[in-house]
């Protein structure tokens, strides 16, 4: 098929960084992929303009971080011939496509949370997608309707199930104030942290959460005063920032 136009949208929730949500290609080099890559989402788009190279006709664009927090996380790419409006959770790049051509040639299949056959033209080697998708439209098609009514027009592979269980919750108690923690090993040259937990007890004191900043920085600390929550980020060149609820 050729098109000037197309809408895709989805939502997604998952706790693998990388996996492939959508992919389609063409003969002519031609193809759109949205992928997880690290927590971020990616959106590679080239029209295949037969005159340029590879590298010149090829656009990706990147938006958002920590998407792999097992909370749902919102998807719109909406493209008329070379604009392109990226949207996720509300925060929207718009851009224009490389090269001369304005419409979208894909003769293979389209493909929803992986590659289905390595090795064609303009394929990326990443890993399918591992979580749960909902509200998946492609140009009005409600896809995930098509697979649950076993339309001929479109199959399943693997392991997919129309249902998305949350994550079984094993709580943990610390029996001594004193010397009782978890530790986890730190991941170097990391630019972002993202912690969440529920907790519940009768002291009014005790730290909840302590870690170093890259490249021995400073610290952050979550810890009860008061029967009060309170955030300290403390850098070693700079007064500490202290902030409570």
């Amino acid at each position: 098929m050729s098109t000037f136009k197309d809408v895709v949208s989805l939502k997604f929730k998952s706790m693998q960084g990388d996996g492939v949500l959508f992919h389609g290609e063409g003969q002519r080099g031609d193809y759109i992929t949205l992928e997880l890559q690290k927590g971020k989402l990616s959106l590679h788009l080239s029209l295949g303009d037969s005159n340029l190279h590879f590298s010149n006709s090829h656009t990706s664009v990147t938006l958002g971080s920590l998407l792999d927090d097992q909370h749902w996380h919102s998807v719109l790419i909406e493209r008329f011939n070379k604009q392109v409006n990226f949207t996720v959770d509300k925060h929207t790049q718009h851009f224009r496509t490389k090269g001369d051509s304005d419409h979208l040639d894909i003769d293979y299949e389209l493909s929803f949370g992986g590659i289905p056959v390595p090795g064609k033209p303009g394929t990326f080697q990443r890993k399918n997608f591992h979580g749960c998708i909902e509200n998946l439209y492609y140009n009005g098609v409600n896809i995930i309707d098509l697979a649950k009514r076993r339309k001929p027009q479109i199959y399943t592979v693997g392991n997919v199930t129309f249902s998305c269980s949350e994550p079984q919750v094993v709580p943990i108690t610390f029996v001594s104030a004193s010397r009782s923690y978890l530790l986890l090993p730190g991941t170097a040259q990391i630019d972002g942290l993202s912690v969440s937990f529920q907790f519940r007890t009768w002291n009014k004191d005790g730290l909840l959460l302590f870690t170093e900043l890259s490249e021995n920085s400073g610290h952050l600390l979550v810890y009860l005063h008061g029967g009060r929550l309170m955030l300290l980020i403390q850098k070693e060149t700079e007064n500490p920032v202290e902030m409570f609820e």
